[in-house]
C-alpha cells in the first residue's frame, strides 16, 4: 500500500482552527490520500468525528499519547 501521506500540526489550536486548517489540508489532496492530524484540543476528538460524517471522509484512527490526538482521516 502506498498511499501519500500529509500531515497537519494543529497542537495549541482550539476548536474551530484544527477543523479550518484540516479542511484546507484536504482540499490539496486526491481521494484515497490520507491526512494525518495532531492536535491538543481535548474537543476535537467529537469535531473530526462530527467533521467526516459531515465531509464523507473517513476517519481511520483517534489515538491519544500524553495528551496529544492524532487522527488519520482518508479522503474520499
Amino acid at each position: 500500500m502506498n498511499t501519500h501521506q500529509a500531515e497537519l500540526d494543529a497542537r495549541g489550536l482550539n476548536c474551530p482552527l484544527p477543523i479550518l486548517r484540516a479542511k484546507k489540508s484536504l482540499s490539496q489532496l486526491t481521494t484515497g490520500e490520507i491526512l494525518q492530524i495532531r492536535a491538543t484540543d481535548p474537543g476535537s476528538v467529537k469535531d473530526f468525528e462530527a467533521f467526516c460524517k459531515q465531509t464523507g471522509s473517513e476517519l481511520l484512527s483517534s489515538s491519544e499519547i500524553d495528551g496529544e490526538f492524532i487522527f488519520l482521516l482518508k479522503k474520499h
